[in-house]
C-alpha cells in the first residue's frame, strides 16, 4: 500500500510511503521487524509544469538536492520535450544520479508513464532527514510513518487522501 503527502512549502513537493503490511504475510512482518529490516519504501517527488531544455538543469539538480534522502525520487513532470538530444540528455542524468522521471498524465493519473525508473537506495540518508524535519509538515509525516510501522496498522486519515480520477476532474473543473 502505497500512502502520499503532500508538502508545498520547502524541499520536496510530495512525499509517498509504501508500506508492506497488506503485501506480506504476518510472520515474514514480524520476521522483517525483529531483524531492523523494515522494507516501508520512502519516495520523493519534484513537481514540474514542464521539463525541456530550458529548465532541465535546474529541475533536476532541484530534484538531486531535495530528493536523495529517499530510497526513490522522481522529478515529474505534466510536459516533457520528446526532443531526442533532450531526452538523451534526460536518459543520462537519470542514470547518473539515479532520479526516475514521471511524465504526468493530468486527465488520467494513473495512466501517468514512468520514462525513467529511480534507482532504487537501500540506506536513507538520516542526516538530511533529519535537516529534513525543519519542515513540519515532513516532520508530521515522519512520525506518523514511525506510528504505523510500530503499531502495524496504517491510519489512512493522518495522509493526504488519495482521490480517484472522477473526483480529481470535478474538483479541478469546479
Amino acid at each position: 500500500m502505497a500512502i502520499f503527502y503532500i508538502i508545498w512549502r520547502v524541499h520536496t513537493d510530495i512525499v509517498g510511503c509504501y508500506f508492506p503490511l497488506d503485501d506480506w504475510k504476518q510472520e515474514v512482518y514480524e520476521l522483517s521487524s525483529s531483524i531492523g529490516n523494515i522494507s516501508i519504501r520512502l519516495l520523493s517527488f519534484e513537481l514540474k509544469r514542464e521539463l525541456s531544455f530550458g529548465n532541465l538543469r535546474e529541475s533536476f539538480f532541484q530534484t538531486v538536492s531535495n530528493s536523495t534522502w529517499a530510497n526513490e525520487c522522481y522529478l515529474v513532470a505534466a510536459e516533457v520535450s520528446e526532443e531526442e538530444e533532450f531526452r538523451s540528455e534526460l536518459s543520462r542524468l537519470s542514470t547518473s544520479f539515479g532520479i526516475g522521471v514521471i511524465k504526468l498524465n493530468l486527465e488520467d493519473p494513473h495512466s501517468s508513464e514512468i520514462i525513467f525508473p529511480a534507482k532504487y537506495r537501500e540506506a536513507l540518508d538520516w542526516e538530511t532527514i533529519n535537516k529534513l524535519t525543519m519542515n513540519a509538515d515532513f516532520k508530521e509525516f515522519i512520525s506518523t510513518v514511525k506510528i504505523d510501522i510500530t503499531s502495524k496498522k496504517i491510519h489512512k486519515k493522518e495522509y493526504d487522501q488519495v482521490l480517484d480520477i472522477e473526483t480529481l476532474k470535478r474538483k479541478t473543473s469546479a
